[in-house]
């Protein structure tokens, strides 16, 4: 019993000793990677790399997060076929990530990102454009809230355009996918639209933002302008694909199998009101069937476009609670209302969608610009038209536009002109649908 004792102890120490110079050994070759690959010696860092992915493959993230700095020099740097192993060897690198430490919390951007690398370097893989969107839609299909890469949301709906092109995808499939990243996109900057409008909301007040708001306003205020790029990319992508002449015939073809289905109603009366189809009769005749079976905020304003009838327009308000999504609606109402020349009511929904999401400046440069365009209609005399220009400069200074607050600055009334007028200091008046006053700056 003695010796059965003592064997243990000896196997139990022995492992214990093991585990210690095993870990020890792991943490100096780790060390060694890191401090080469900062130093730029990646030749060495890559020795390290592979006795690590081989003997400590699950010691510690640095072990990936330097792998992936070693492998992407060696793809920036290398041609053909030595290019092509290392872009392979990247994408192994991050499949054993993920293996190795499924549980952290950017183990799902890896998919997309391998169908990225992959994308880039298509030609030294030798990948059609069906390999590639394949390898995205899988991705965006088993983890779509993961699926968060702006560039590659763009690359996966320009990879549908190129097979739709290609006759490999038909209209419907195009048009169904085109919604797809747009809804993804929408989630995505309504997302950082909320978390930027806390910080926004909160330095407007006057409390200065610590070292770490501020780095996260920055984050994801840029990550609201990459969004908002890759949708403009994406509808520039679709182009005339979706016109009235190949949306109406589609739509009158499926109407009556998907009378019922409030997503394919809602997906379809949307893009024909995006396409400026809506004086056709099939836009009425979804807009009414979704509002049987399932009404909404824009259904309601679909109504309105149809019937012209102001409760309709009330009741948009009223359906819609979520901030965001709100702020959106006005901001499309303000965008008809100016597009019919109505500048006093596109102000008032430019304003209202301002102050439901006040990170999105936007507004501000469509007031600024009928300011200006305004600016002969509503002065009594020359000095009070061009006095217009300081109201306009004032509004794109406020949204960031600081180019457009200078051209019409450039506009108003100079130094000169303001001796002459004898109205240096004085508040001016601005009449007509501006209804709004500007002190004359003093000399």
């Amino acid at each position: 019993m003695k010796t059965k004792i003592t064997l243990l102890i000896v196997l139990l120490f022995g492992l214990s000793i093991g585990v210690a110079q095993s870990s020890e050994e792991c943490m100096t070759k780790l060390s060694l990677m890191t401090e080469a690959t900062k130093a730029k010696n990646f030749d060495a860092a890559y020795k390290s790399l592979n006795e690590l992915r081989k003997n400590c493959p699950q010691y510690h993230l640095g072990i990936y997060k330097y792998g992936e700095d070693i492998l992407e020099h060696y793809i920036d740097t290398k041609t053909g076929e030595e290019k092509k192993a290392n872009v392979l060897d990247l994408i192994k690198l991050w499949e054993e990530r993920m293996a190795n430490f499924p549980n952290d919390k950017k183990v799902g951007e890896y998919p997309s990102k391998i169908c990225q690398l992959k994308y880039d370097n298509k030609a030294e893989l030798g990948l059609s454009d069906q390999d590639l969107y394949n390898c995205f839609d899988t991705s965006y299909k088993s983890d779509k809230d993961n699926f968060k890469n702006a560039k590659s949301l763009y690359v996966y709906f320009k990879l549908m355009v190129n097979l739709f092109d290609a006759k490999q995808k038909t209209d419907q499939e195009l048009f169904d996918k085109y919604d797809d990243v747009s809804d993804k996109i929408e989630v995505e900057i309504e997302y950082n639209s909320k978390k930027l409008n806390e910080l926004v909301v909160k330095e407007d007040a006057g409390t200065a933002l610590t070292k770490k708001e501020g780095k996260y306003k920055t984050y994801y205020g840029a990550m609201v302008d990459a969004f908002d790029k890759v949708q403009d990319g994406v509808d520039k992508e679709l182009g005339d694909r979706a016109n009235c002449e190949n949306l109406i015939p589609l739509y009158q073809k499926d109407y009556e199998a998907n009378k019922n289905n409030a997503v394919w109603l809602q997906r379809a009366m949307n893009k024909l009101y995006q396409k400026g189809c809506k004086d056709d009769a099939m836009f009425t005749t979804i807009v009414k069937q979704k509002n049987v079976i399932e009404p909404n905020a824009s259904t309601s304003y679909y109504l309105y476009i149809i019937t012209g009838e102001q409760k309709y327009l009330n009741q948009t308000m009223d359906l819609e609670k979520d901030p965001i999504k709100k702020a959106k609606l006005n901001y499309t109402i303000a965008l008809d209302f100016k597009k019919n020349g109505n500048y006093g009511k596109a102000r008032q929904y430019f304003q209202e969608s301002l102050s439901l999401n006040p990170s999105n400046r936007k507004p501000y440069e469509h007031i600024a610009r009928m300011y200006a365009s305004s600016a002969n209609n509503c002065g009594t005399t020359t000095f009070d038209k061009q006095a217009v220009f300081w109201l306009a400069a004032n509004e794109a200074s406020k949204g960031g536009y600081s180019s457009l607050a200078s051209s019409y600055n450039a506009k108003a009334p100079s130094k000169s002109d303001i001796f002459s007028s004898g109205k240096a200091g004085q508040t001016i008046k601005i009449g007509c649908w501006i209804g709004r006053s500007v002190t004359v700056p003093s000399l």
